[in-house]
């Protein structure tokens, strides 16, 4: 449970610093993977997730009403953009496509590239918005917490 706690965490202060672009971008190449052992991501699943995670968040960083709602504005906008990022097809059919063939295909690789992009630029606007919302409207307690839990746990790159 701990586990799981600190992976929403992370992915919450990851889009916050702004970087969900570039994990997004590379997920959306590589192809999804679904986390934990509950099977496919439903959408019930997702807003179940999704509270457990505004909770657990509420609690580590006592965060008020206001507040909350602000991190679930952030879940709803990192979401979204999620799901214009795995829209168009199954990713990793798309990656098998690449490698099908004697010779890597270097035009269709180009055109997921550009695709992911293209729904990166339309959604990011909103999500960089919802961080900072969410991160403003922290005390600098509250926004130290942040800072000390990524320094510690190294955001999303580190896993542990």
């Amino acid at each position: 449970m701990k586990f799981r706690f600190h992976r929403n965490l992370k992915r919450t202060l990851f889009g916050l610093m702004g970087a969900g672009i570039l994990a997004g971008g590379l997920s959306a190449c590589m192809g999804h993977r679904e986390h934990g052992f509950g099977g496919p991501m439903t959408e019930e699943r997702s807003a179940e997730m999704r509270g457990k995670m505004i909770e657990k968040v509420g609690k580590k960083l006592e965060l008020n009403d206001a507040q909350k709602q602000l991190l679930g504005v952030l879940g709803d906008k990192l979401q979204e953009q999620r799901k214009a990022l795995m829209a168009g097809g199954d990713p990793r059919a798309d990656m098998l496509d690449l490698v099908n063939g004697a010779k890597f295909n270097r035009s269709r690789a180009q055109a997921i590239v550009e695709e992911k992009t293209t729904a990166l630029r339309s959604k990011s606007p909103d999500v960089i918005a919802a961080a900072g919302d969410f991160y403003d409207a922290l005390n600098p307690t509250q926004q130290q917490q942040v800072r000390d839990f990524l320094q510690r746990r190294g955001g999303m790159w580190r896993h542990g």
